[in-house]
């Protein structure tokens, strides 16, 4: 694999740099570098934007809305919106749903469904984890019962990401108890809308409402709304968790939280100097940087396996737990450079037009509330300790 970028590239690099100075309001950018609170309304503009510019979904084929780009092209995309802080896009619709409908989804599902993603339609949440079925996702219990034209569904699903605002969940959902419990388990399309769906909040230690828990009760389902076939969820599952965990590595952000973080230890000073010619600091800063360019050309390899249609859980699988472990580290250091002021915050702080005079350095405000929100990173989308179980067995072929 070639990692020099060659001049189109660096061209196309440039086009992006462009687009972002010209297209990217400067309200948002400066909400998203001084760790404001994005509403709904700030990522649909967003949405909206790259919409436009036929940018948004950047890894769909050309016929289904994509721009046709290379994944060095998308990886420099991402990088460059990264380190311009653009907002982050919302992926559940874009980056797990998508690509599952355009593998497995019938034609009828593709027509519907695809277009109202890119025009921001519907907002979509993800219906995995439930109460005893987080990274032992095969133990989930929400059943689905076939009655005529329609599923009912009953259970409950937890740690739901933005489920306040979703209109529509994808949705895993038992319909057997035959044979091993990955084997009935279906993918489902389920309208948030629906009787008999509650959503209720779960507030997280950073005073955001990031999560909900979702019940469902006797919630009816058109048949049609099966992606793929019955039982053969799980297939489908393993699919989209590749570009989950993919997302959650979050290469682009931890190299502008990266810079970020040599700015806030060049402007911090101990016993006389710049906290960034510490030698102690400065060797842990080192080491992150070359973890984090190692990280960025296992991405490129993921990414590219996973365009040419294959599914590489072993390597997405390396690539989530190296990729959270180094958000860890830099919202860590980033808590440890600034001292005093990364004591508890004030929740206010984060909301726009907030108006009061801060404590410490203006940078200093989001620090702890990331650092706290963070600890989720090794957690969600399968735990770490698993991805090492799903890495050993493809090892060793089990």
């Amino acid at each position: 694999m070639d990692l020099a970028f060659s001049p189109e590239e660096e061209s196309f690099r440039k086009e992006v740099r462009d687009f972002l100075h010209d297209e990217l309001p400067p309200r948002l950018s400066e909400k998203v570098r001084t760790g404001k609170r994005l509403t709904k309304d700030d990522r649909e503009e967003w949405h909206a934007i790259l919409n436009a510019r036929g940018w948004l979904a950047n890894h769909w084929p050309v016929q289904y809305g994509g721009p046709g780009w290379s994944v060095t092209q998308r990886a420099i995309f991402d990088e460059e919106a990264a380190l311009a802080h653009a907002p982050p896009v919302v992926q559940f619709g874009l980056s797990m749903l998508g690509p599952v409908l355009i593998k497995y989804g019938s034609e009828d599902q593709k027509r519907r469904w695809l277009p109202r993603i890119l025009d921001g339609s519907d907002w979509w949440c993800q219906g995995y984890s439930e109460p005893g079925a987080g990274s032992d996702l095969a133990s989930l219990k929400c059943s689905a019962v076939r009655e005529g034209d329609h599923y009912v569904v009953n259970g409950q699903k937890t740690w739901t990401t933005a489920g306040q605002h979703a209109n529509m969940m994808f949705c895993l959902v038992r319909t057997s108890q035959e044979g091993k419990k990955q084997q009935g388990i279906s993918f489902l399309l389920l309208d948030m809308r629906s009787p008999g769906v509650e959503v209720r909040p779960i507030i997280l230690l950073d005073g955001e409402h990031e999560v909900n828990e979702v019940f469902l009760t006797d919630v009816r389902v058109p048949l049609e709304n099966l992606v793929g076939e019955e039982n053969a969820g799980w297939t489908y599952a393993k699919y989209l968790l590749t570009y989950e965990r993919t997302n959650i590595a979050g290469v682009g952000r931890s190299m502008a939280a990266f810079e970020e973080l040599k700015r806030i230890a060049a402007a911090q000073v101990k016993d006389g100097r710049p906290l960034l010619e510490s030698p102690t600091f400065a060797a842990r800063l080192a080491r992150l940087e070359i973890d984090l360019e190692n990280m960025k050309t296992t991405n490129l390899r993921v990414l590219a396996a996973a365009q040419k249609g294959g599914v590489p859980l072993a390597e997405s699988s390396m690539l989530k737990i190296r990729g959270t472990e180094i958000r860890q580290e830099i919202s860590s250091l980033a808590r440890r450079a600034i001292g005093p002021y990364a004591q508890p915050f004030v929740p206010e702080a984060l909301e726009e037009g907030y108006s009061e005079t801060p404590v410490g350095p203006d940078y200093a405000a989001p620090i702890a509330a990331e650092y706290f929100n963070n600890r989720k990173l090794s957690i969600f989308g399968g735990s770490n300790e698993v991805q090492r179980e799903i890495i050993t067995k493809a090892i060793l072929e089990l």
